[in-house]
């Protein structure tokens, strides 16, 4: 087994933990991102959406009234 204070690194040679650190470090997640589209009316990404969609219905149905 690999002792916790260990560098791992991959077949090549690279530090995975320096690349989890970096990867940290850069900025919004691709899951970060998605969310953020769906809140701001992104296409495709209704599963992150907060949004009632029947409040909008009845919103929209008393507009027309």
């Amino acid at each position: 087994m690999t002792e916790h204070n260990e560098a791992q690194f991959t077949a090549v040679g690279t530090d995975i933990d320096e690349v989890k650190r970096k990867n940290a470090e850069a900025g919004l997640s691709y899951n970060e991102v998605k969310k953020l589209l769906a809140q701001s009316g992104g296409v495709g990404t209704a599963i992150y959406s907060d949004t009632d969609k029947e409040e909008v219905k009845q919103q929209i149905h008393e507009k027309k009234q």
